[in-house]
């Protein structure tokens, strides 16, 4: 049997059964690793010298004073016990308190006479200054030479930094501070993951140095040099992960996909009524040269809502048609499958009707694939695809069903990534003889190092332009509550772009059919099913996710269930908006309902649509110019961006009215105002992504990365991810097996434990 490491070792060898239980159950600590790099949250100064005649209340302060008495007094009928110390320091008195068990000690040490300095923090107790249980180092007893050498460790003892440890109920910070000072010694035994040479060039202290100082700083260059380190380390050995990840990628066959000369994906380009932006051009270039390799595409498409994604990802999957094979597009909702569907086979014609009367001779089938399809049609879609008539699929989480197969699928496309698990895209990627090429869409943009941590094993394509003709969009915040006549104001605009031709949204929080729904709303942060405000993000289920959205933290006006769509609906048809045709679209409505609503609206027949956030996503209504969203402060900062991409699409000038009873000071109405403020979703991604926890940047599905990362913030740390993305590519791509790199092995091993692996194969 190999021996066990020293930072393998289980802690309650070291610190005893009790102790260990405790940072197992609540604090996930289970090694003496684990406690090393369980790291202080932040660090106490003792502060310098104050005099005893000047201490501020409620303060840390640090004392050099003498005993002037000590005495022992009972309370509770004897059963309890209370030490009272009184100090002089010349300039003032102050007493000290010690209670239960902590009297034995002091009340040895601490003897008139005595001198000693004392830490802690100024309280008040029957009119008395005091400190309760200070600690404190004794002066005379050990005191080094002369009155230099009691002034040296007056100031040791003064500017020391205490470590604050991210503690809990059962244990607090000081008791993990001593079990840390148990295991210290380990950390020499640390193997360092950073190759030598990387770690000279950076000039980083070693790995145990850095333990040693983050744990036990003397100074505060100390903790620097401890963080800058435990960073690199971080980032790196992720970096390396989703590098091997990249690298195992290009070793695995695939059928390169070149589009044919005059063929489908030329007919398409010889009728697009427009001109592709630059960006399109650019990105579809790099797609192209993925799709021509014999290794998969691995590739994140991102970009600003309405710069055209969806028009890259038709065209790759018309230059795989091309080719011979298939593609898949594989949408979070059956609105928004149904949309895709409609607009793609609009904008292909009689290039969609391959193999039918009146069909063009280049052109290929489109078929529709979802869960509440009747039995024939879903017979009829599920031939043509395994006999390879349909080139193209657009489906939901129907496609990754088990009796669906492909004749040759050669590219997935995901839209909305972050509504679908590592699984469905894995799914729907074992579908093709070979592994197919992948390109994922992201709706909403999101900052570089974010997409180099939770799609570090993808390649990014950004597209950052607008195409020609879309109209800026105007945004303005609707107080209801401070200034009810503002959102009078905000119907009345409804109706003057209605009358002007155009139509309009207004979105709600919730559906407004269910009791129980009303009732789990009610707290504002409860409200909405399967769903967080916080990362606009919503469950993504079959044929829809139950529409609602819980608060973000900070939301106001949360006395009472958000608003919703069937009342709102209803009080406009009553009110304000009397007159117009209002129609609703809501996640539990039948599929051909919502099919034949959005039909109608995008055909004119509907002047407002009263929606709750199913029209997020993909819907493109040009001749849409307004939306007010109510409760605007029960959605995330990314959601608000991406439900204002519905307006603005055509050629006429776009409004969004935020309506929220939100209070002027408070976090809420300060994240509507950014919201306003600007139209860069890469920006307002970073401000949604500040006001998260990291856990939640990382996403559910990431934990075990999330776990992994105690130091490094991967919005903070965007040049430490950069460099050590390089430097893990640069190690990787010379040393595939890391053989010269046994410690990095070894710490790759301990990120990546049987599930974290796995879930990066799937990534």
């Amino acid at each position: 049997m190999e021996p066990v490491s020293a930072l393998d070792e289980p802690l309650k060898k070291l610190l005893g059964g009790a102790t260990a239980k405790v940072m197992a159950e609540h604090l996930g600590l289970h090694t003496v690793g684990d406690l090393l790099h369980h790291y202080p949250r932040r660090y106490e100064e003792r502060g310098r010298l104050t005099p005893l005649s000047d201490l501020p209340l409620d303060e840390h302060v640090t004392v050099v004073a003498q005993v002037a008495d000590a005495r022992v007094l009972g309370f509770n009928n004897g059963r309890g016990k209370r030490l009272e110390v009184t100090l002089t320091d010349g300039s003032g008195r102050l007493q000290l308190v010690f209670f239960g068990h902590g009297v034995h000690k002091p009340h040895q040490e601490l003897l008139p006479g005595r001198r000693a300095m004392f830490a802690g923090k100024v309280g008040v107790f029957n009119r008395k200054t005091q400190l309760a249980h200070p600690t404190y180092q004794l002066l005379d007893a050990e005191a080094p030479e002369g009155e230099a050498g009691v002034r040296e460790a007056v100031d040791a003892f003064a500017g020391r930094l205490l470590p604050l440890y991210p503690a809990c109920k059962q244990l607090d910070s000081w008791r993990i501070a001593k079990a840390v000072d148990t295991v210290l010694p380990s950390a020499q035994e640390a193997a360092d993951p950073l190759p030598a040479a990387l770690r000279d060039g950076r000039g980083f202290v070693s790995l145990p140095e850095a333990l040693v100082k983050v744990h036990r700083p003397q100074t505060k260059a100390d903790i620097e040099d401890a963080r800058e380190r435990l960073k690199w380390d971080e980032a790196f050995v992720l970096q390396t992960a989703l590098a091997r990840r990249r690298y195992a990628d290009t070793q695995l066959p695939a059928v390169a996909r070149r589009p044919t000369p005059d063929g489908l994906l030329d007919a398409f380009d010889a009728r697009l009524p427009f001109t592709l932006t630059e960006g399109q051009r650019n990105v579809s270039r790099e797609i192209f040269d993925d799709l021509a390799t014999e290794h998969p595409m691995h590739r994140l498409l991102q970009g600003e809502v309405g710069s055209g994604k969806t028009m890259v990802a038709l065209r790759a999957m018309l230059a795989v048609v091309d080719s011979g094979g298939q593609a898949a597009m594989l949408a979070p909702t059956e609105v928004l499958a149904q949309q895709h569907h409609r607009s793609i086979t609009e904008m292909m014609g009689d290039l969609a009707e391959g193999g039918m009367l009146g069909g063009s001779a280049l052109g290929t089938k489109v078929v529709l694939l979802t869960g509440s399809m009747g039995t024939a049609a879903r017979r009829r879609a599920l031939l043509d695809l395994t006999t390879g008539e349909a080139g193209l699929v657009i489906g939901t989480h129907a496609l990754i069903e088990d009796k669906v197969s492909f004749h040759d699928l050669g590219l997935v496309v995901v839209d909305e990534q972050h509504r679908f698990g590592v699984e469905q895209r894995d799914a729907l990627r074992s579908k093709g003889k070979q592994p197919p090429h992948l390109l994922v869409m992201t709706a909403t943009p999101i900052p570089r190092t974010v997409a180099m941590t939770v799609f570090g094993d993808l390649e990014t394509s950004v597209l950052d332009q607008l195409p020609a003709g879309r109209s800026p969009i105007a945004t303005h915040v609707v107080p209801a509550a401070d200034k009810p006549h503002f959102l009078a104001r905000a119907w009345e605009r409804v109706r003057e772009e209605v009358e002007g031709g155009h139509q309009a949204y207004v979105v709600c929080p919730r559906i407004g059919d269910d009791p129980e729904e009303a009732a789990g709303a009610g707290g504002g942060a409860k409200a909405g099913t399967k769903a967080t405000a916080k990362t606009g993000t919503k469950a993504a289920e079959e044929p829809d996710a139950p529409d609602g959205q819980g608060a973000p933290s900070g939301s106001d006006g949360d006395k009472r269930p958000p608003l919703a769509v069937l009342d709102v609906a209803a009080r406009l048809s009553a009110g304000p908006l009397a007159g117009l045709r209002i129609e609703v679209l809501h996640g539990r409505m039948h599929p051909d309902d919502k099919d034949d609503v959005m039909r109608r609206f995008a055909a004119g027949q509907v002047d407002v649509l009263v929606a709750t956030t199913v029209i997020e996503v993909g819907v493109n209504v040009p001749n849409a110019t307004a939306m007010v969203i109510m409760d605007a402060d029960r959605f995330g900062v990314s959601q608000l961006h991406q439900l204002r991409g519905r307006v603005g699409r055509g050629s006429a000038a776009g409004l969004c009215l935020l309506v929220s009873e939100a209070h002027e000071a408070s976090p809420a109405r300060a994240r509507l105002g950014a919201v306003a403020a600007t139209l860069d979703g890469f920006e307002l991604s970073r401000i949604d992504l500040e006001q998260r926890r990291e856990g939640d940047v990382l996403g559910q599905a990431q934990s075990g990365v999330r776990s992994s990362l105690r130091m490094l913030t991967v919005i903070d740390d965007e040049e430490i991810i950069a460099a050590a993305r390089a430097e893990a590519t640069r190690i990787v791509a010379a040393d595939p097996e890391l053989t010269g790199h046994p410690e990095l092995r070894t710490a790759l091993d301990a990120l990546l434990d049987k599930d974290r692996e796995e879930f990066l194969d799937k990534g």
